[in-house]
């Protein structure tokens, strides 16, 4: 949408649709070890636990590196994501891109929706299945632990998701964009009814949608499949494009 930062959109591009090294800490971290360079972690927010999982790939150097979150979609565990359930997750070929590009990956976690597995608290105002949870602050606060544990591209910092995750990355273009240098969102469209505040920084955002989607619907409305008003309201693809080209003042 937006012709910079080509070759990260490559990265998140590619794998949209599916959608460390301990000499390169900072500081020591307590991990639980999923696999090589693969480890879970918690983060206390406010009282709350909250869990991410992190891939450090090898072979980091010493310069600055970038860092991508990957938002799952509503009711996924980062063991899903991760494979670690036996789940065969496509997430898993983000660390297989993490590998060869050279990036650090992070897979948080949401908490417990409506229906009791992690969802995210987008910008759905009218959804009666996202969390509560302030998850633009969970997502600030691991840039901050993240940045201090490892040497972080401040500059080159994004996020990616799919369905509610992918909502959620628009959250973030709204709301974080002072640290966010992009987002990718698949199966995913602004919501009609927000909750969120206006954007505040241009930020390039990618859109990745299918015209036959049953679920969130191209041309904008209910989500679901049937539709369901629990689910929430969005504008269509091209709205959403319209919104962001807009703001950014780009065509």
């Amino acid at each position: 949408m937006i012709p910079t930062i080509k070759k990260t959109f490559k990265i998140l591009a590619l794998f949209i649709f599916v959608g460390y090294l301990a000499s390169c800490r900072k500081t020591d971290i307590e991990v639980t070890p999923i696999q090589e360079g693969l480890f879970t972690e918690n983060i206390t927010i406010n009282g709350i636990i909250r869990r991410y999982a992190i891939y450090i790939p090898e072979g980091l150097g010493e310069s600055s590196y970038p860092l991508i979150f990957e938002l799952h979609g509503g009711g996924v565990y980062i063991e899903d994501m991760t494979g670690a359930s036996g789940f065969k997750t496509p997430y898993k070929l983000w660390m297989s891109k993490a590998d060869s590009e050279k990036f650090i990956v992070i897979f948080p976690e949401g908490l417990n929706g409506t229906y009791g597995k992690p969802t995210w608290n987008d910008c759905r105002a009218n959804s009666m299945v996202s969390s509560t949870a302030n998850d633009v602050n969970f997502i600030s606060k691991l840039i901050d632990k993240i940045s201090a544990s490892y040497n972080i591209n401040v500059n080159r910092i994004y996020a990616s998701g799919t369905s509610n995750g992918g909502i959620m990355a628009l959250r973030l273009a709204v709301e974080l964009s002072d640290r966010i240098a992009a987002v990718a969102a698949t199966v995913s469209a602004m919501a009609d009814s927000s909750e969120c505040g206006q954007p505040i920084n241009p930020i390039s955002v990618l859109f990745m949608n299918g015209t036959d989607d049953n679920n969130l619907p191209y041309n904008g409305g209910t989500i679901g499949n049937p539709p369901n008003p629990n689910h929430g309201t969005v504008f269509s693809t091209e709205t959403s494009v319209n919104i962001w080209t807009t703001f950014n003042q780009t065509d």
